[in-house]
């Protein structure tokens, strides 16, 4: 294989010997880091911003086995391995083994944490043969790794730059501290304007509903039902785009990945899940509880969930920082106690389902950051090696996690200590469904598909708006038609040097308001 090099040189490896033991530490403290924080307060913050301000930190300490993390390509790969053990350890695998925990089930926890390491490799890989694709480009927002990546050239470069994103990380922290979601305010200045529209319509709806229609649209599955229309709307364009196998330019960028690479990625996944799901099936004992044809069905069923969630929120990831993991997660276990699968195959299959999707996006946001850092495509080759690399990080990230969650896990679940949606789950296989909950859900897949098919495979805002409904949070809405409002002013007085000011200040938004969540996070877990 020949070497990558450009004007930059060559690209720096990930695996370097002198360098393995720091590795090892780096992916340690990301995996702990996401336990904790999704076991005690019950979420996993943005990570790829704080493994920015590890390797920034790291980068200007003076010893000379550390100053190859000088480079941006280097701290790249610090923050890679961080955000990629940190989400995998916590969502990919904690969480699916808390699932057969909580329902009683200590003999499928081993299996369940090995059918869930599969999924997490599987789906991380899916995205690095679909990333810079038609469908998942380079040069869609992906708002988190574009705000880290900003992050790291600001702290090395200094200058007008640096100045502009100091101050969006204090407006970020301080907005933030006063409860009020600051980073809606740089997702809306860097992210898709419709698809923001769609999502902040969702949200407020969702927030006011009560008011405005005198119930909990929630109540009645009308999100979770907008949800499933627009997923499968969504897959069905996202599959005829993969079989019309069109490239596509976006100016002057043509994307790295084609598309025959992409539907290699998906029919490969969609194997691997298929074997993984019939092993789970085969190892865990649910088969016992179901006939053939039925088993054959939960097989296919849960394949076709675990490809779909990831797809689904890979494209709310790539549009609006945000993945609906949780929802897409509750949808599928829905339509499985529809379909009629017993309660402990219902449990296996939510759990499988929810191993994919937060690796897919969390992956992405890191090449995105690397994409950016890298020169946005300037060099194919050395694009092409540097997320290489990456790759490299994230699977050794995921290695280490795994080891990490196979040696702990007992000790939390003996204290009691699950990630709270796990709960929810287990609490919602337990009251099971009936047919009116079916008809709801039938009806407002209807209207989902309707505004999906309508917004078309650009926009999504089918999909944006149904994750706007699935989460409780008002603000967020009030704060993306802010943003989008001062967009709209900054755009029209100032032009695109205005826009570019807004880029890097919603990008220091987006990290005051992660850094400050991740360390007020933190102290709350020393205080206990």
């Amino acid at each position: 294989m020949t070497s990558k090099v450009n004007s930059k040189g060559l690209h720096p490896k990930f695996f370097v010997t002198s360098q393995l033991i720091f590795n090892v530490l780096i992916a340690c403290l990301g995996a702990i880091i996401g336990l904790e924080l999704v076991t005690r307060i019950g979420i996993t913050p943005n990570t790829s911003i704080i493994g920015a301000l590890v390797a920034i930190i790291i980068s200007y300490i003076p010893f000379k086995c550390l100053s190859r993390f000088k480079r941006l390509e280097n701290q790249t790969l610090v923050q890679t391995t961080i955000s990629g053990a940190s989400f995998s350890a916590a969502n990919g695998l904690l969480l699916p083994i808390a699932i057969p925990f909580l329902m009683g089930q200590q003999d499928m926890l081993i299996p369940m944490l090995v059918g869930a390491s599969l999924a997490v490799i599987t789906d991380a890989s899916i995205l690095y043969f679909s990333f810079d694709s038609k469908l998942f480009s380079a040069r869609n927002a992906w708002p988190p790794g574009f705000a880290t990546a900003e992050a790291l050239k600001a702290a090395a470069g200094k200058g007008k730059s640096a100045v502009l994103l100091v101050f969006g990380m204090i407006g970020g922290a301080v907005g933030k501290s006063f409860g009020i979601p600051t980073e809606m305010l740089g997702i809306a200045w860097i992210s898709n304007i419709f698809a923001l529209s769609a999502l902040g319509i969702g949200l407020l709806l969702r927030g006011y509903s009560d008011s405005l229609f005198g119930v909990d649209i929630n109540s009645l599955y009308i999100p979770h039902g907008i949800m499933i229309g627009a997923g499968l709307v969504a897959l069905c364009q996202i599959i005829k785009l993969v079989k019309n196998g069109s490239s596509s330019e976006d100016g002057d960028h043509r994307p790295t990945r084609s598309a025959l690479q992409m539907k290699k990625a998906l029919g490969t996944g969609f194997t691997v899940y298929l074997t993984v799901a019939l092993s789970l099936a085969l190892v865990t004992g649910i088969y016992t509880d179901m006939s053939i044809g039925m088993l054959i069905l939960w097989v296919v069923f849960a394949a076709f969930a675990a490809i779909a969630s990831e797809m689904i929120v890979g494209i709310a990831a790539m549009h609006s920082g945000w993945f609906p993991a949780f929802a897409t997660g509750l949808i599928f276990l829905v339509l499985g106690m529809l379909i009629g699968f017993p309660n402990e195959a219902i449990g296996v299959l939510v759990a499988f389902t929810v191993a994919t999707g937060p690796a897919f996006a969390d992956m992405a946001y890191d090449l995105k950051a690397g994409w950016v850092i890298r020169g946005e495509s300037e060099s194919k080759e050395y694009e092409l090696e540097g997320r290489k690399q990456q790759y490299f990080a994230e699977l050794f990230s995921f290695g280490v996690a795994i080891l990490i969650v196979a040696f702990v896990h007992q000790f939390y679940f003996d204290q009691n200590l699950v990630p709270p949606v796990a709960r929810v789950y287990v609490a919602t296989i337990e009251a099971g469904a009936d047919a009116n909950i079916a008809k709801m859900l039938a009806l407002w897949a209807l209207v989902g598909a309707a505004i999906q098919l309508l917004g078309g495979i650009s926009r999504q805002i089918g999909v944006l708006l149904a994750t706007g409904l699935l989460i409780l949070s008002p603000k967020a809405g009030i704060m993306i038609f802010v943003g989008l409002s001062i967009r709209f002013i900054v755009g029209r007085i100032l032009g695109e040097d205005g826009k570019k000011h807004l880029y890097v200040l919603g990008a220091g938004a987006i990290s005051g308001s992660a850094l400050y969540s991740f360390f007020t996070s933190t102290l709350k877990l020393g205080s206990k």
